[in-house]
């Protein structure tokens, strides 16, 4: 059975009706799902944005995109060349007066945990799972927190998060905590104050 999702017509549409959530920044943590993305909220809508301008860097312009999940996940990854498909998962690390003690590192592995053991196996089998870490810009080390994964069953695990937000320009990190390379790969995404572009600068 095939399922109507919602898709931005282009990603720098999508950037441009994101730009007063982010510049929120508490609508990110706390505002209510839209209804006309099947429930998707304003953070899941950037970190599947992040993922894939991210992504894209590193192959094609605007190869991969993303739709809402009308099955009740947190937004469709698709490859517009090939038709693959990507379910994902969210889940956030708060900030303010949400944010949970503890190093950073140990926040994204105890909410990586956290959502794995939410349905296990069956609920995560072959999604993605993005982190939102909203908990700040402070230091945590990808490589580190990817050699110290608790096993899970979602194909991949990425974070997105911000890095610092000055004279309007928002910078961006997004990793994959994946070692099949030897280390987790990480770009940073520097969004224009403007809202209408953007510039992706791998870190490693």
């Amino acid at each position: 059975m095939k399922y109507k999702a919602t898709r931005f017509k282009s990603l720098e549409v999508c950037l441009k009706e994101l730009e007063p959530f982010i510049r929120d920044g508490a609508h990110l943590q706390t505002g209510k799902p839209f209804v006309r993305f099947d429930g998707l909220r304003s953070r899941e809508l950037l970190a599947n944005w992040l993922l894939c301008v991210a992504v894209n860097s590193t192959t094609q312009p605007n190869r991969l995109n993303f739709t809402s999940d009308p099955t009740g996940g947190d937004g469709i990854i698709i490859d517009i060349t090939t038709g693959e498909t990507w379910q994902t998962e969210h889940v956030l690390v708060p900030g303010g007066q949400f944010a949970h003690d503890g190093s950073i590192d140990a926040q994204i592995l105890e909410a990586v945990e956290s959502k794995q053991n939410k349905g296990g196996r069956a609920y995560a089998s072959g999604k993605t799972l993005v982190v939102f870490l909203n908990s700040g810009g402070g230091e945590w080390f990808p490589t580190k927190v990817a050699r110290q994964l608790p096993k899970v069953d979602f194909e991949a695990v990425w974070v997105v998060g911000l890095q610092s937000a000055n004279t309007g320009e928002y910078l961006y990190s997004v990793t994959r905590l994946d070692l099949s390379r030897g280390q987790a790969p990480a770009w940073l995404v520097r969004i224009a104050n403007d809202f209408t572009s953007w510039i992706v600068e791998p870190v490693q």
